[in-house]
This record gives structure tokens, C-alpha cells and sequence, in this order.
């Protein structure tokens, strides 16, 4: 499948700023099943300086500073991106305590590569609660692979998607015992839960495809930012999971960044000397613009970054 996605992002200041400085992950990243083909960001008013690099992670970013006197500030990011599917059945899979274990060897390169994801990050921190809730998936000896797609599918269950219920300061606890929030919510107590058991978790932030009602035509910019997760299974790699839908990602998900939690990939945040608020609207539009060739089928993980 090949993908237009337009992302728009416009602020509305109170009162003139003078001087901003701001970090994009709005590029699109190379991963297995998925290809860039084209990328290009637009700022108003002109940025003075415009760095790109690499972050700790692998995700493209981009930082940029707006020197002219402004009081409304438009990002657009259009790209066009070619997703193939990457996911094919697996009868079986280790045990899930062997996930866990896996840590205790140091020397190993994967190890080094997925431990990180084992431990406490800004937004995500491990606790007691998380692993409760955990459990009933995770009976001893059962398949790695069986256990996680229960987790996924009793937060779908459990959890009702509430818009505007929850911000990103808001506690995963409260989320726990309030059982509702949005796909950032879901994503980051999918992945308490699963660091509480000892299992590495990271998390996703992409864009999904939507399908309007039967009979409605699509609406352009319906589409919105989504989010995510990957564990990591010995031998199949990062696997994939969507808890707010309750599905293994698939081509309709088209990857933007990765990273602990959302503090690693937010695709926008920057620093302005001026006072007062500000407005913020955001608007997506993924739009599958042709069919690519032949699918290439793998298993439900990468061993990549």
C-alpha cells in the first residue's frame, strides 16, 4: 500500500512572540515493512536555522528556529509512504518467563539492544498494580505470543476510549482504576504492565488509516495520530500490538517514531520568549493513494533497532 499523509499542526498565540525554537519527529522512519518514498516539512513563518539529525533511537528529527515576530505558527509535514505487510501466523512461541529471563544475560547483543526497554521511563513507571493486572494473562508457562495478545485484548475489553478524559500528565494509575482514556493512555499502561512482569516494551507513534461509516464518503483530515507498542519475544524479535483496537499491526499503521514513551517522540514540543497562551489544532489526513506489489511476508516481529 502507498500512503499520503498530511500533518498539520497550527498554533494561535495570545500575543506576538518574538523568538521560538522547536524539535520535529514528523519523518517518517525506515523499518521493516515500511519505506519513506517522500518527505518534506513547511514552516510559517520561514525558519531562520534548520538542523536534521538522528535521535538516540533511530528517529528522524528535525529542530528548527523562528526568529521573525509571529503570532500564529503552521508545521506541515506531507510524506508518502509505502507499507508492505510484515506480520504471517506463528504456531507457537517460548514460554513468556524465557522473555523475562533473557535479561540476565548481559553478553547478549539483543540484550544490550532491548534491556533498556525493561526499565521505568518518564511517563511509564513500573508498580505492583500493573503487574495484578497483568497476571491473569500470564499463567506460568504459557506462550509468550498467547500471553500479550490476551493483555491487548482485556485492555480493549476493559478500557472504554474516552476523548479528552485524560492529558499526558494524567497518572497510569488513575487510568488503571478509571478504566478509560485514548490510545496514548492504553499504550503506555499496555506497556507498565508488561515491564511490571520483566518484559521489554517500547512505544509506537504513527498514523492509522481510518474507514468512514458505510455510505459516507471519507472526510479529508478524519485521520488522526496514533499510538502503539512493540515487545520483544525471543527469536521473532519486536512484536507489534494495538491495544486500543485490539489487533497486530498491519499495513493500515504507518510507524513515525519509537521510544520509551511519548516524552521520546512527541512530533512536536519547543521552547518561545513572549507571554500569555496559546491555541493548538492538529489536524491528519492519511489518504492510500495506490497499491504496491506483492506483500512480503515475515513473522509478527523485526529484529531491528
Amino acid at each position: 500500500m502507498r500512503y499520503l499523509v498530511t500533518h498539520r499542526t497550527r498554533y494561535d498565540y495570545e500575543t506576538e512572540v518574538p523568538f521560538s525554537r522547536h524539535q520535529a519527529r514528523l519523518t517518517p522512519r525506515e523499518c521493516v515493512g515500511q519505506r519513506c518514498l517522500e518527505h518534506e516539512v513547511s514552516v510559517e513563518p520561514s525558519p531562520a536555522a534548520l538542523e536534521r539529525r538522528v535521535d538516540y533511537f533511530g528517529n528522524p528529527t528535525a529542530s528548527f528556529t523562528v526568529e521573525t515576530p509571529h503570532q500564529r505558527l503552521l508545521i506541515t509535514a506531507r510524506s508518502l509512504i509505502e507499507r508492505s505487510s510484515t506480520t504471517s501466523a506463528v504456531a507457537d512461541t517460548t514460554p513468556w518467563e524465557a522473555a523475562r529471563d533473557l535479561w540476565r544475560s548481559p553478553t547478549l547483543e539483543v540484550a544490550l539492544a532491548a534491556g533498556e526497554f525493561c526499565f521505568d521511563s518518564p511517563l511509564v513507571a513500573r508498580g505492583r498494580a500493573f503487574a495484578a493486572y497483568a497476571l491473569p494473562s500470564f499463567a506460568p508457562g504459557r506462550p509468550f505470543l498467547a500471553a500479550v495478545l490476551d493483555l491487548t485484548s482485556r485492555i480493549h475489553a476493559d478500557f472504554r476510549f474516552a476523548p479528552l478524559s485524560t492529558t499526558v500528565a494524567t497518572p497510569l494509575e488513575r487510568v488503571l482504576e478509571e478504566r478509560r482514556g485514548v490510545c496514548q493512555d492504553f499504550a503506555h499502561l499496555h506497556i507498565a504492565c508488561l515491564r511490571s512482569l520483566g518484559l521489554a516494551a517500547r512505544y509506537v507513534s504513527g498514523y492509522l488509516e481510518t474507514e468512514p461509516p458505510p455510505g459516507k464518503a471519507r472526510l479529508i483530515g478524519a485521520d488522526a495520530s496514533h499510538a502503539w507498542i512493540a515487545v520483544f519475544c525471543p527469536g521473532l524479535g519486536w512484536i507489534e500490538l494495538d491495544p486500543t483496537n485490539d489487533v497486530v499491526p498491519s499495513t493500515r499503521h504507518l510507524t513515525l517514531a519509537w521510544g520509551r514513551d511519548y516524552t521520546d517522540v512527541s512530533p512536536l514540543r519547543g521552547i518561545l520568549v513572549g507571554s500569555g497562551g496559546h491555541r493548538l489544532t492538529v489536524a491528519v489526513d492519511v489518504e492510500r493513494v495506490g497499491e504496491t506489489g506483492q506483500d512480503h511476508p515475515a513473522s509478527p516481529g523485526d529484529t531491528g533497532q
